[in-house]
C-alpha cells in the first residue's frame, strides 16, 4: 500500500511539475473544510469552474471554461491551518483559509511564531465568514465569560476558527482550564448540541451553514448576538475579525438579526505554482461560466465577485501570486 501511495505521489508530482500541453492533464488539489460547512461546497464550485479536463468540449461550444487540461479536485480537510500548511508543504496546490490565520502563518506570528510559511500567496478574497456561536433553542448568554464551566465546542484542531475563538475566550477569562472544550467539526458539533452533550459551539463560515440549517429545523437552536462593545473588543484583539451581521430568517427560529464578528475567506496557492497556471485559473475563476456556477450554488457564492477580490488583500501582508496579479492588472482591477 505504501508503495502504491508513493507511486501515486510521484505520478501526481510529475503531472504538476510540467505545464499542461495538448490533452495532458494537470491535477490541482484544493483544500476546503468539513462537508457540513461552507468551504467544501464553495471549493467544489471553484474546482468545477477552473477545470477543463482533457477531451472536454470547448467553452464556446457549451463545454468547460476552465484552464485547458486542468482537473481540479476539492478535498475535505480540517480547514484553514491545515490547508495553509499543506500548500506550504506541497501537499495541496490551493486551499481556502481565513485571512487572519493566513497572515499569522505567512509572517510566523502569534501561535505560529517562528514558523513562517513563506510560500503562501493570495489569489482572491472570497467572502465574509461569520462567527456562529450556537446554543440550544431558548438559551442565551450575556457575553463570552458566561461560557466558563460549560461544555463548549471550539471547532476542530487545524481550523482557523479554533485559533481565533481561543483568543477571544481568553479575553473574557475563559480557557481550556475552566471550560470543558470539545474539538469537533461543524457537523459533529451540531449533533452533540442536539443530543445535549455540549452547551454551545463556535463555527465561522458563510451563512447559511448546512449543518445549522438542519439543526434549526429539527431540534432548534439560538445564536448569540454580540454587543457592539464586545465586537469592538474582538476587533482590537484580532483586527481581521470585523463587525458583521447574520440576517434574521437565515435559520429557522432565529428571526432577529444577529451581530457577530466575521473574517474574510481567501483562496490561497503556493508560490511554487507557475505564473502561467495561476494566471489561467484566476482568469477562469472570474469568467462568465464560473459566475453562473457561483450564483447558482451555495448562497455565499453570490458574494464572491471580481470587484471584491482584492478587498483587504493589500493590508493583509500576504502577497498576491504573480499570476493573479497579472490578471488583475490586465482586468483593470489593480494598478
Amino acid at each position: 500500500m505504501n508503495m502504491i501511495k508513493t507511486l501515486a505521489g510521484i505520478a501526481l508530482a510529475s503531472a504538476l511539475a510540467v505545464p499542461a500541453v495538448a490533452q495532458d492533464p494537470t491535477f490541482f488539489r484544493i483544500g476546503t473544510g468539513g462537508a457540513g460547512g461552507t468551504y467544501f461546497p464553495i471549493g467544489g464550485t471553484i474546482a468545477n469552474g477552473i477545470s477543463a479536463p482533457p477531451g472536454s468540449r470547448p467553452c464556446d461550444e457549451g463545454g468547460q471554461c476552465g484552464v485547458p487540461g486542468l482537473i481540479a479536485i476539492a478535498q475535505s480537510t480540517t480547514a484553514s491551518v491545515f490547508n495553509n500548511a499543506a500548500v506550504q508543504n506541497g501537499e495541496l496546490e490551493a486551499g481556502l483559509a481565513a485571512a487572519d490565520v493566513t497572515r499569522s502563518m505567512y509572517l510566523g506570528e502569534g501561535k505560529f511564531e517562528g514558523k513562517e510559511h513563506p510560500k503562501l500567496r493570495i489569489v482572491a478574497n472570497l467572502y465574509p465568514e461569520d462567527l456562529h456561536l450556537v446554543m440550544p433553542a431558548g438559551t442565551s448568554i450575556n457575553d463570552l465569560g458566561d461560557l466558563a464551566g460549560k461544555r463548549v465546542g471550539i471547532a476542530q484542531a487545524g481550523s482557523g476558527t479554533q485559533v481565533a475563538v481561543l483568543q477571544m475566550l481568553e479575553a473574557w477569562g475563559v480557557t481550556r482550564d475552566n471550560m470543558d472544550e470539545a474539538e469537533l467539526n461543524n457537523s459533529q458539533s451540531a449533533e452533540r448540541l442536539a443530543d445535549g452533550q455540549i452547551d454551545a459551539y463556535f463555527y465561522a463560515a458563510g451563512w447559511p451553514v448546512a449543518a445549522m440549517v438542519q439543526l434549526s429545523s429539527t431540534k432548534g437552536m439560538s445564536l448569540h448576538s454580540f454587543s457592539e462593545a464586545d465586537l469592538a473588543k474582538i476587533n482590537g484583539i484580532i483586527p481581521a475579525y470585523i463587525p458583521s451581521k447574520i440576517p434574521g430568517g437565515v435559520y429557522e427560529g432565529v428571526d432577529e438579526d444577529v451581530l457577530t464578528p466575521a473574517v474574510s475567506a481567501m483562496l490561497v496557492v503556493s508560490s511554487d505554482l507557475s505564473e502561467e497556471l495561476v494566471y489561467g485559473l484566476t482568469k477562469a475563476l472570474w469568467n462568465d461560466n464560473t459566475r453562473k456556477l457561483l450564483d447558482n450554488g451555495h448562497a455565499k457564492g453570490k458574494q464572491i465577485t471580481a470587484e471584491t477580490a482584492l478587498d483587504g488583500v493589500a493590508a493583509l501582508g500576504v502577497p498576491l501570486h504573480a499570476g493573479a496579479e497579472k490578471f488583475y492588472k490586465e482586468a483593470g482591477l489593480l494598478k
